[in-house]
């Protein structure tokens, strides 16, 4: 049996322990990254002992897995709260989209938090977007029939996830000062690439018809019989040709 990544605090007095430990953990890691962040580091910001370190994590990989998973919770249930209501898959999206910008602006942390893993425990940072792609296939096929296209849904979730991560970077990161109305430009773009695709109707109909072969350079024609010439025929009414 796996073994706990946390010794809860029973008394409140050990929460806000526990509560310092953590904060100062995240505020190093995002300023320094897991690997040139110390205990020692954590725990004189958190202002605790090194031995009180130790009452709650066995070490540094546990307290930091302890965050990634936390992340992991915290932002599935932000966004599954805000979707609370909507009636459509499209309305989710749209929906989705803004609250997921304006968690990673209150948030600013937490791309680092999630990327670092791929350094630390490579199997951490597969499972993060593993178990995230799979809660996401598990909403999308349970959108009405008819409502979204016959696209492998696998593909689709990565796929959406994939805008979301960069849009979240740019607009979260990025840029500064991102302001409530460029949030809501952003989501407008986002939904336009949803509902009507990035190619023109010009050249969705260009791409039929050359699916459907109607460009196919014609072919040649080739002769179908052979009529036997007899040149010894006496009785034929030939003339001396060339």
């Amino acid at each position: 049996m796996e073994q706990p990544l946390i010794n809860k605090p029973q008394t409140e007095r050990g929460k806000k322990t526990l509560n310092s430990i953590v904060n100062a953990a995240v505020q190093l890691f995002y300023e320094k990254g897991y690997f040139h962040t110390s205990i020692s580091d954590i725990t004189k910001l958190a202002g605790t002992g090194t031995g009180t370190f130790y009452i709650y994590f066995d070490g540094k990989y546990s307290l930091y897995k302890y965050l990634l998973l936390s992340c992991s919770r915290m932002i599935r249930k932000h966004l599954t709260k805000s979707i609370e209501g909507c009636k459509t898959r499209q309305e989710m999206e749209r929906v989705g989209m803004k609250s997921w910008l304006e968690f990673v602006l209150s948030h600013e942390y937490i791309y680092g938090i999630i990327w670092e893993s791929m350094y630390i425990d490579r199997k951490l940072f597969d499972d993060y977007y593993i178990t995230f792609c799979k809660a996401y296939m598990k909403g999308l096929s349970a959108a009405p029939a008819g409502e979204i296209a016959d696209i492998d849904l696998e593909v689709m979730a990565y796929s959406l996830m994939g805008i979301s991560n960069f849009i979240g970077l740019n607009w979260g990161l990025f840029r500064e000062n991102t302001s409530r109305e460029e949030i809501d430009r952003v989501v407008n773009e986002y939904m336009k690439i949803l509902e009507n695709g990035i190619f023109t109707e010009k050249a969705r109909t260009v791409m039929r018809n050359q699916k459907s072969g109607s460009k196919k350079k014609p072919q040649e024609k080739k002769m179908q019989f052979s009529f036997p010439l007899d040149f010894d025929d006496e009785d034929g009414d030939a003339s001396p040709g060339r």
